[in-house]
């Protein structure tokens, strides 16, 4: 189980084709993510970064 604290605004990937934007938080609650050890689940913000370096 991977298991985030998220803020609005933040995104998380799964694989390539899914995004999942956070949209609201309440009460300090977390995401939890049980996919299987050959799903790559990424902070969004990663991605974005590790592009970032690629493209310098």
């Amino acid at each position: 189980m991977f298991v985030l604290p998220r803020r609005i605004g933040e995104t998380l990937r799964i694989v390539d084709a899914i995004l999942v934007p956070i949209v609201d938080v309440k009460d300090n609650q977390v995401l939890g993510i049980d996919a299987p050890a050959n799903v790559t689940v990424l902070r969004e913000e990663l991605v974005q970064t590790d592009h970032e370096s690629l493209d310098s």
